[in-house]
């Protein structure tokens, strides 16, 4: 299904796929989700995208900030260039997990006119809209990684912290 919010000078650029992981632990036991984030390329496809590069780089590093990401660096600046007619992650929460980074490729797209996408939605920072539910997917984002740093940093010694606790319970 094609979107109302692609336009033709959207598929005459690029479409980069972003794929990433926090950490080497998922790279090397979580296949499923690589594989998912790779199968977005039929996403693009399906949506008119005929030159889609594929940014791998950052496989094994957290979004959270204070991490070098060479390849969220290289898709930005590519955005910034006018390459670039759509950035697409699986969940647009791979982008990232810092208000600094999720805002500075949100106005870069916006800019010149780039969506994001992901499995399920089609955005376009030029409407006000998706401005705001992409903000707001943002803030969600760091928000729920501070409730992660949270619970881990309180958990007693010995016992299951981080995702783990959150998915076992009390």
């Amino acid at each position: 299904m094609i979107s109302e919010k692609i336009r033709p000078h959207h598929l005459e650029r690029k479409a980069l796929l972003y794929v990433r992981q926090s950490s080497v632990h998922q790279v090397q036991h979580n296949r499923e989700s690589s594989a998912l984030q790779y199968a977005m390329q039929g996403r693009l496809r399906a949506l008119g995208w005929s030159e889609i590069e594929v940014i791998d780089d950052d496989l094994g590093r957290s979004a959270a900030g204070g991490v070098q990401r060479a390849g969220f660096e290289r898709m930005v600046a590519e955005v910034c260039l006018g390459k670039v007619g759509a950035v697409c992650a699986r969940e647009v929460s791979r982008f990232a997990r810092n208000s600094r980074d999720w805002q500075q490729l949100i106005e870069m797209c916006r800019v010149v006119d780039t969506v994001l996408i992901d499995q399920e939605t089609v955005y376009a920072p030029r409407q006000g809209n998706d401005r705001l539910l992409l903000g707001l997917k943002g803030s969600l984002n760091e928000y729920e990684l501070d409730l992660l740093r949270q619970r881990s940093l309180s958990a007693p010694h010995g016992q299951k912290s981080g995702p783990a606790a959150l998915l076992s319970g009390p």
